[in-house]
C-alpha cells in the first residue's frame, strides 16, 4: 500500500510539474522550466523510494504499469478541474482499456 500511495503522490507533483504551467502561458517559458523542475524533484524523492519499496512485491512491469495507470487517471482528473478540459467518450473507452490492459498484466497465466 505504501508503494501505491508514494506513486499516486509522485503523479500528482509529475502532473502538476509537467501540466500546471498550461494556465499560465504569460509567465515566461524559462521561469516555468525552473518551477516545473523543483515539483519534478518531489516527484523523484517519492518515485524512487516507490519503486525501491515495491520492487520485490511487484515485478518491475507490474510497477511501471502501476505507474502509468494511476498517472492516467491522475492526469483525467488533473485536465478536468484545473484545465477545465472536457472528458470526451473516447477518453474514458481508452481508460477502461487500460484497466483491460492492467488486469492482464497482474494475471498469473
Amino acid at each position: 500500500m505504501v508503494t501505491i500511495i508514494l506513486l499516486i503522490f509522485s503523479n500528482i507533483f509529475m502532473t502538476f510539474a509537467w501540466y500546471g504551467h498550461l494556465n499560465y502561458k504569460e509567465i515566461p517559458l524559462w521561469k516555468v522550466i525552473f518551477l516545473s523542475w523543483g515539483l519534478a524533484f518531489f516527484e523523484y524523492t517519492l518515485q524512487v523510494p516507490a519503486n525501491r519499496y515495491g520492487h520485490g512485491q511487484f515485478s518491475a512491469v507490474e510497477l511501471k504499469t502501476l505507474q502509468e495507470f494511476i498517472n492516467l487517471v491522475i492526469f483525467g482528473i488533473f485536465s478536468h478541474f484545473y484545465l477545465k478540459e472536457t472528458l470526451r467518450l473516447n477518453h474514458i473507452i481508452g481508460f477502461l482499456l487500460l484497466v483491460l490492459a492492467v488486469f492482464i498484466i497482474f494475471r498469473k497465466w
